[in-house]
Parts: C-alpha cells; sequence; structure tokens
C-alpha cells in the first residue's frame, strides 16, 4: 500500500479506513437559496356579467405578481366580495320610491 491510501482497520463492526490528518471532512458552504420571482399563472378570467363578481375575479390577478406569502390577503378580500355579491342577489329589491300620482285621463267628448 502506498502512503497516500489509509490502511483499512477492522473492528467488531466491519474494516474501516483509517484516519489520517491528511483526510478532513469540510463541509461544504451553504448555498442561499432564492425563491423564483412571483410569475402570473396564466389562467383566463371569463367575466359573468355581473360587474360585482367580475370586478372580485379581477383583483385576483393581483395575487399573480405577489409572492406566496401575500396571496392569502388577495383571497380573502376576493372571498369577502364575492360573499357579499351573492348575499345581494339574496336581498329583496327595495320597494320604488313614491312619487307623485300621475293625473287621471280626461275623457272629453265632443
Amino acid at each position: 500500500m502506498s502512503d497516500s491510501m489509509p490502511r483499512p482497520q477492522i473492528d467488531g463492526q466491519g474494516i474501516h479506513a483509517e484516519s489520517t490528518a491528511s483526510q478532513t471532512y469540510e463541509p461544504a458552504a451553504p448555498q442561499a437559496y432564492e425563491p423564483a420571482a412571483p410569475a402570473p399563472l396564466g389562467v383566463q378570467r371569463v367575466p359573468t356579467g355581473n360587474a360585482g363578481v367580475d370586478a372580485q375575479l379581477e383583483r385576483l390577478a393581483d395575487a399573480d405578481h405577489l409572492p406566496a406569502d401575500g396571496h392569502l390577503e388577495v383571497y380573502e378580500d376576493v372571498h369577502r366580495g364575492l360573499r357579499d355579491a351573492l348575499t345581494a342577489l339574496d336581498a329583496r329589491p327595495a320597494p320604488a320610491p313614491a312619487g307623485p300620482l300621475p293625473s287621471p285621463p280626461y275623457n272629453h267628448r265632443s
């Protein structure tokens, strides 16, 4: 065996390489982790015809430009807006305001 190769050691657990002063383990320096930048998902939003709902769907586009930890605020805001829009659909329309009564028709015979 050459001097550059460690000699094997035999113990009760098997054969191991003999450690030498020239063999030291140096862990690699941790690399900095950079998360990917926010990117749009490319989900097409189709208008529903209801202005309130369409506005909330457009609000979802704000999440495309935020990191993941910012999505929750947008989703909660959209959920609140959609819930309000559904509640408004269930509400009874307000009665028409009372205005002046129409004048009776004149039936003139000549």
